[in-house]
């Protein structure tokens, strides 16, 4: 159920199959709030009888699920989503810095996003995390460049310019080095605060979310 390269998903079913044992791949989406209110999202990789046999133990975890094809594509459809919400994460810093610096209400603003064309899943989630300072996303920035990293391979090897998501593994990158790999990775937009020296804070967000 983690996040994994297609290539590894097949090379741990070929290991598996030489023991007579069958693989099926189940990342999730949607953040650690929702893995504990068992709302999470299952993206499925593999045999559909396969599937059917553990349906109820993966929907007993997971509020929807998806069966995306054969083994291997729900890896692909994974790190489509993670590298989405990655480019949301550092687009949405930005826009909240821009409603702060042209002296907005920054609680205000982020209400009139998400009532927006303009708002996302990460908006609505992280960037209360970024507007309280705790940042706590309980996602590292060296897991969110692993999952760039594959991103960017996919693009490659299916001849898809990821221009965008080149540009925040770039960002990613110069928030590392910052902040270390076991920072949060929302962390990300700490970077335009410090290099502005205008904090993003405002009253009334959780350190967490529930």
């Amino acid at each position: 159920m983690s996040t994994l390269g297609r290539d590894d998903i097949l090379r741990l079913a070929d290991l598996a199959a030489a023991h007579g044992l069958r693989t099926l791949e189940a990342p999730v989406t949607g953040g650690v709030h929702l893995a504990a209110r068992g709302e999470i999202t299952v993206l499925v990789g593999g045999d559909a009888d396969l599937l059917d046999l553990h349906r109820p133990a993966l929907q007993a975890m997971g509020h929807r699920l998806f069966h995306m094809g054969p083994l291997g594509s729900a890896a692909v459809i994974k790190v489509i989503t993670n590298m989405l919400a990655f480019i949301h994460l550092v687009a949405d810093g930005e826009a909240l810095m821009l409603a702060k610096r042209a002296g907005l209400d920054l609680g205000q603003a982020w209400e009139a996003i998400r009532a927006s064309s303009g708002s996302s899943f990460v908006h609505e989630t992280e960037g209360q995390l970024i507007l309280n300072g705790s940042y706590d996303i309980a996602f590292t920035m060296d897991l969110a460049l692993k999952d760039l990293g594959f991103a960017l391979a996919f693009g490659q090897e299916h001849g898809v310019p990821l221009d965008l998501a080149a540009l925040t593994e770039a960002t990613f990158v110069r928030a590392r080095s910052a902040y270390g790999g076991a920072a949060q990775s929302t962390q990300v937009v700490k970077l335009l605060e410090d290099a502005l020296g205008t904090d993003l804070r405002a009253p009334g967000f959780p350190a967490r979310l529930d």
